[in-house]
Parts: C-alpha cells; structure tokens; sequence
C-alpha cells in the first residue's frame, strides 16, 4: 500500500509522548498540486495544523521553498517570489490565533537561483520585500545523479552547481546581506558542500534531511560504500563550523527504507530504532547544539504519522540531557532561523 494516505496512518495510532515539551519545527512545506498526481496534492494551512495539533506541542514551524506559486507571468528568475508571497498569507493567517496558538511559518525559506552569481542580490532584496520580518534565506537543491532512475529534482539541473565561480559569488551574496542557504543534494555531493562551506566561511549552511542518502535502486548493492561514503563527508561538514544538519528527512523512499510499502504503518519504538544510527552519527560528528530534528512533511507523510514521527524522536533522543533535547526539539531552530512567536 504504498503512499498511504490518512486512513493508512490511522492503523498505527499511539498516545503522545511528553506533549508538554515545546517543539519549533524547522522543515515543512506547503503546495498546492492538485493537478499532478503526488502523494498529499494539497497541503496548506488545515492540512499542517491538523499533523502539528495532533498530539506534540509544536509551538512554531519554518516553511521551506517546494516551488509552489510562482509567478506565472513574471521573468523566470523573479518567479519564485510568488511563493514567498503565498506562504506570508498563510503565516498571517496563523498569525491571527483563528488556527489555534501555534505559529506556522514563523520563518520563510524561499528560493533564488544562485547561478545568476552578484545579480541574485535583486531577487533577494524582492524576497525580503514580500515578507519583511519572516524571509530568512533560500534554498537552492542541487540534488543531481548519473542514474536515470533516480530523480533529479532540482530545479536548475547541472552538474557541480557549487563549485562554479558564480554560484559562490552568488552564496557570498546571501552571507552579505545575512541570509541562510539551505543545502540539499544527493549524499554522493556532500563533498562539494564542504568546498562551498570553505569558500563561503560567512555565510551560514543548513544541510537538509542528515544529507541526502540514497539507498535505494543502483545504490541498494552497494550500500556500505554509500554510507562509508556519507560518514566521511559528515565528519569533513561538521568541522565547518558555519555548517548545522537537520535531523530527519528519512521517511523519503530513495533512503532506502520499506516503512512507505507496509501494510500497517511502523511504530515509534520501532522508527526510532532503524533512524537511529543516522541520527546518532550526525549528532556524534555536529553536536546536540547544532542538530534539529525535522519533520520534512508531508514529504516524509508517506512513511508515517507526525505524531509518530516524533514520538520516534522523543524515545531515540531520551539519553540526551534535558538542555541538549530542548536544543535539538526547538532552541536551535529558533536561533538559525531568528523565529518570532510573537508575530
């Protein structure tokens, strides 16, 4: 039954697990696609307060760019600020309390094509005009791969995006003007995050869902190297020290786990388990104060519920100190991306 929908996830149903503790969750995103045939077509503000309600006690969330209503009529490189726009209504209408106490996009992630290199400063200056106190950086996914069975799907498809003179002039841009850059790429890439996290020491790096693992396909024959592969290119990011990772991400089927094909969807205990080598190395290399566990939904909502994603979270994370939780649920995410829950 893969892609389940609700009534899927409602065969798995477990209590919350400490729903007082605060959560900012720094990775979901909103779309309307109902003309395309994907798993979650729609998911806009009801479909997010409905998962963030559902037990947890998220108190605020981060919007990231997924290339949803753009401009249609404006010049290709001025398109993206039409989502920006989109997601600022939303978080004013979250704002108004009419959807209850949380925050939902306290924080907007846009995109801007960094390969327009010192002339993406116009387009950053318009992404910050459309949402004045919640813009706070882009993303600019250069996930690309040789095999034509996996997806590529970034949105400028090249090669070695990163390490061309004008996508860094572009990423020196963005540090300048105190902007953030969401990084998500295929694992096997990792290495020219870490030239551009060199070349760019100012400007501030989120690595996306533990760094884009790919297990799946021509990649499931070969997974030791992958992820022999992966662990060393985390260990070279973690000691960039403008560079922090996001903690989750892992629900997506090219990771390479079955939890989207199961017949009743998989419990906490069980998630925390099997995500938690990954999320173990990725703390052990950045530390607790510079990881946040993520929702990435509803991308991840094909693999399970938000409330048992971070059930999961909660039962793999409960060694760690109360500070060092209370950093990686919500206190980081608050700092990186300057949330305000007051707007």
């Amino acid at each position: 039954m893969p892609f389940g929908g609700n009534d899927w996830l409602d065969l798995t149903i477990e209590e919350t697990l400490e729903p007082d503790l605060p959560i900012c969750d720094p990775h979901h995103h909103f779309w309307d696609h109902r003309l395309e045939r994907i798993p979650y077509q729609e998911y806009l503000l009801p479909q997010l307060v409905e998962d963030i309600t559902s037990g947890h006690n998220v108190t605020s969330t981060v919007f990231i760019e997924a290339r949803s209503m753009y401009r249609q009529n404006a010049p290709d490189h001025m398109k993206p600020i039409g989502e920006v726009e989109f997601v600022q209504g939303l978080a004013a209408a979250s704002a108004s309390g009419i959807y209850g106490d949380n925050r939902a996009a306290a924080a907007i992630v846009g995109h801007a094509n960094l390969n327009l290199g010192s002339e993406v400063r116009e387009v950053l200056e318009a992404l910050k005009e459309a949402s004045p106190k919640r813009f706070r950086g882009i993303r600019h996914s250069v996930t690309w791969d040789p095999h034509p069975e996996i997806e590529n799907t970034a949105l400028h498809r090249s090669e070695g995006q990163m390490l061309t003179k004008t996508f860094q002039d572009g990423a020196k841009v963005l540090a300048d003007m105190g902007l953030t850059f969401e990084a998500w790429m295929y694992s096997h890439q990792l290495g020219e995050l870490v030239n551009l996290a060199k070349t760019v020491p100012d400007l501030k790096i989120i690595l996306n869902h533990v760094g884009g693992l790919v297990l799946d396909g021509p990649y499931e024959s070969i997974r030791e190297e992958v992820l022999t592969n992966w662990r060393d290119r985390i260990k070279e990011l973690s000691e960039c020290p403008n560079v922090v990772v996001k903690l989750g991400g892992i629900g997506m089927p090219r990771t390479g786990f079955d939890w989207h094909l199961r017949q009743r969807p998989i419990g906490s205990e069980e998630l925390a388990v099997q995500m938690g080598p990954l999320l173990s190395y990725c703390i052990e290399q950045f530390g607790p104060e510079r990881g946040m566990f993520e929702s990435n939904f509803p991308v991840d909502k094909v693999s399970y519920s938000y409330n048992i994603l971070y059930n999961a979270f909660k039962n793999f994370s409960k060694d760690y100190s109360p500070t060092e939780r209370a950093l990686m649920f919500r206190d980081n995410a608050i700092d990186i991306y300057s949330v305000d829950e007051s707007l």
